[in-house]
């Protein structure tokens, strides 16, 4: 049975002994950032290397949102704009926005499928905040909870239109964090009220998704302690209930500076408090084996809600051309 760990390698070639770790103590996928990837034809290798390391097909995440956060780029594959081009093109036109999202999520659609990349972890779903750390920033579609869901959902369905599934991040809302969790711990004191009227409501309004990465951020109105990542709390009365997510959660990055104690410890805490997966990045091959060793298998519950999850209609052939040549007609002189 696998282990509920997705995790990375260290370069553009899974080494023997990694590949070893991951033939012994089998993780559910593996997620890619911009040292792993050179070219189609070596992205497409390691992929393969990946799979016959757990002798099946698995999922390959990565995050590919555009502009700040683009671990594909020149000059194999274009940059996708930042989602704050789409936010800034609603404010014109709504219908023009929702489609510009969508073709851009199915051109980087065509791109990952293409490589063997099967989770893009986009859409962002944060709303932005004027006072806010710019961590969101022009990440964001935008500073409406309706605004934010109706175009986030649009480039949603365009990665699903490709095959690629999507990943709303990061709930229940990062948007009004004052720190960078990769480094800090932020702090929302905002009341309760406030934040199910603003902050959860794009997330709920796109509970149907398959995929969601949770926040590495306190909340006192429901836990004054834990982060949402390793709060039974949050995840339970907020994401599974008020919210109403049913699909598979996963933990943003464990080893992010938010999270304080041994990587499998917090594996195990953020699996105890209700997430299905845990995300395990830039770790050691000792905390690989570490972490992987200390978690138990794929639980019953995640198993099912992933069974369901993962599957995907054969995404139609498409013009990338054609379809280029309307988005970059509609975002045309659009203000980032």
């Amino acid at each position: 049975m696998p282990r509920p760990i997705i995790v990375d390698c260290t370069g553009d070639r899974l080494t023997a002994d990694e590949h070893q770790l991951f033939r012994d103590l089998d993780p559910y996928g593996f997620i890619l950032f911009a040292r792993n990837i050179q070219s189609p034809e070596q992205v497409r290798a390691l992929v393969g290397e990946l799979w016959d390391s757990v002798r099946r097909p698995v999922p390959i995440l990565i995050d590919q949102e555009g502009g700040r956060v683009a671990r594909l780029q020149a000059p194999h594959w274009r940059k996708p704009p930042p989602a704050w081009t789409f936010a800034s093109l609603a404010e014109q036109d709504m219908d023009k926005a929702c489609r510009a999202a969508w073709l851009n999520s199915r051109l980087i659609a065509s791109d990952l499928a293409a490589l063997g990349i099967t989770v893009d972890c986009l859409p962002v779903l944060d709303l932005r905040f004027p006072d806010a750390h710019l961590i969101v920033g022009d990440r964001a579609y935008g500073t409406t909870p309706q605004q934010v869901a109706t175009v986030g959902r649009a480039a949603a369905e365009g990665l699903m239109a490709g095959g690629v599934l999507p990943v709303i991040k990061h709930i229940p809302g990062h948007g009004r964090a004052a720190a960078d969790s990769h480094f800090d711990l932020p702090r929302v004191d905002a009341t309760r009220a406030d934040l199910e009227a603003t902050d959860f409501v794009p997330f709920a309004l796109l509970k149907d998704m398959p995929l969601a990465m949770t926040a590495h951020i306190v909340y006192s109105a429901f836990d004054a302690d834990a982060p949402a990542t390793l709060s039974p709390t949050v995840i339970e009365t907020v994401i599974r209930d008020h919210i109403g997510f049913k699909g598979v959660l996963m933990s943003d990055d464990i080893t992010m500076k938010a999270l304080q104690g041994p990587l499998p410890d917090l594996a195990i805490m953020s699996l105890n408090a209700g997430c299905d997966l845990a995300l395990l990045c830039n770790a050691s091959l000792d905390d690989r084996r570490a972490v992987l060793d200390a978690v138990p298998p794929l639980s019953r519950t995640a198993q099912i809600r992933i069974d369901r999850c993962f599957m995907t209609k054969p995404a139609k052939v498409i013009d990338s051309v054609e379809l280029l040549a309307e988005l970059d007609d509609l975002t045309q002189g659009v203000a980032v």
